[in-house]
């Protein structure tokens, strides 16, 4: 990289970082300025916080998990919204309410979740009635994500609102740490430098030196961002971390690797935005058998919804939520994707639990057994190249800097 284009960057975006992304320094997690950047105006708001349990009831109840072992996510949310609110928040933002409810696990990315909540004293309520129809700000920090769920809840009862699933204490001190309108800055420039894009070509090298291609056509379509920015009156849920921009793809076609769960690689092809089947490279036959006896049993779980690219420079959290979002890495996701304004919708899936939104994301420490040579735009008579060996290329870059 060429010091011409990187000097116009901001500070923690400079060259050495770039190439260093470990060297990327954080301010201290701040509850207010997140809150208060995020949801500006927040005056006059009254908020709460969700999460989740197996059995929310016992739970939930005057914080009996806080006792138990493990529940990482949950006691992080007790600990640094739910505490920070009743600490002084409430009052440094104008808000009210910083009460805490638990609902029941969905056990899947973006499953719907069952209307039944409890509150802190054991009562149960419901998700309509008791709170998206009382509270202006919902806070979900949970084990699944639930963006897709909230997306449309906030468009019918007026709500403004944040998913956090999977925090851990690296998201906390970095990806939520950040300044969120510089990663909504930095966003749109990317987002600018990228929308219109009639197809993005993805090249996959796996260690024997086997190239897969991956061809998604985007038809000239507007390219959207997750900018982590909430703000006015307008119901909308940003989902944090935030900074990545993102398609839902018209049409797919090609090979692409997966690493599955067990550490089995497989090779999926994909055809007219289906993948179709999974062929075994290493690891067990098994998971590959499961893989495609779930296709042929519901084609849908294998459409894909949404193609992704990451903005911001982070810190490795082994949570997706937050590495997606990392600039020279990019994701797939198969399933619903009304969430993000495309046509798959729970109701097109054979049972209610197939209807999640997964991602399958591609980064060095989540795929180290294949790369990512080369990620292509075309644009009319415009070929730009994206990402190189999970680096953002010099286009990237250059978009960032103007």
């Amino acid at each position: 990289m060429s010091n011409q284009s990187t000097s116009a960057l901001p500070g923690y975006l400079a060259e050495e970082i770039l190439l260093n992304p470990e060297k990327r320094e954080f301010p201290p997690f701040d509850l207010s300025r997140l809150l208060g950047t995020v949801f500006k105006p927040t005056q006059g708001c009254k908020v709460c916080i969700l999460t989740d349990f197996e059995d929310p009831k016992d739970l939930i109840k005057d914080f009996a998990f806080l006792g138990e072992e493990g529940f990482e996510v949950q006691k992080n949310a007790y600990k640094y919204f739910y505490e920070g609110l009743k600490e002084g928040v409430l009052d440094e933002l104008g808000i009210t309410g910083g009460e805490m409810f638990a609902y029941r696990y969905t056990y899947g990315s973006n499953l719907d979740m069952a209307d039944e909540v409890w509150d802190t004293d054991g009562n149960q309520l419901s998700l309509d009635k008791d709170i998206y129809s009382v509270y202006d700000i919902v806070l979900c920090i949970s084990t699944w994500s639930a963006t897709a769920p909230l997306t449309a809840k906030c468009k019918e009862f007026n709500f403004r609102g944040a998913t956090m699933h999977g925090m851990n204490d690296v998201i906390l001190s970095s990806g939520l740490a950040v300044d969120y309108e510089e990663v909504s800055a930095d966003a749109e420039k990317i987002r600018l430098a990228m929308t219109r894009a009639d197809s993005i070509e993805i090249d996959f090298e796996l260690e024997d030196g086997t190239i897969l291609t991956a061809d998604l056509e985007l038809g000239g379509q507007e390219a959207q961002k997750s900018h982590g920015l909430c703000q006015g009156t307008k119901p909308d849920i940003a989902n944090l971390p935030a900074g990545e921009i993102y398609y839902v793809p018209k049409n797919a076609n090609g090979k692409f690797p997966m690493k599955y769960e067990d550490g089995t690689l497989g090779v999926l092809d994909v055809v007219n935005r289906d993948v179709v089947k999974s062929t075994l490279i290493e690891g067990n036959q098994a998971t590959i058998d499961e893989h495609n006896a779930r296709l042929a049993d519901d084609p849908m779980t294998g459409t894909l919804g949404e193609l992704g690219f990451g903005t911001q420079v982070l810190p490795v959290s082994y949570q997706d939520i937050q590495d997606e979002k990392v600039l020279g890495t990019c994701h797939l996701a198969t399933g619903r994707d009304d969430h993000l304004g495309g046509d798959i919708v729970p109701d097109m899936f054979k049972k209610h639990e197939n209807s999640t939104h997964d991602d399958i994301l591609f980064a060095p420490h989540k795929t180290p057994n294949f790369n990512v040579k080369e990620v292509r735009m075309n644009r009319g008579d415009q070929k730009e190249v994206i990402i190189e060996n999970f680096r953002p290329s010099r286009f990237i870059i250059d978009a960032i800097a103007s």
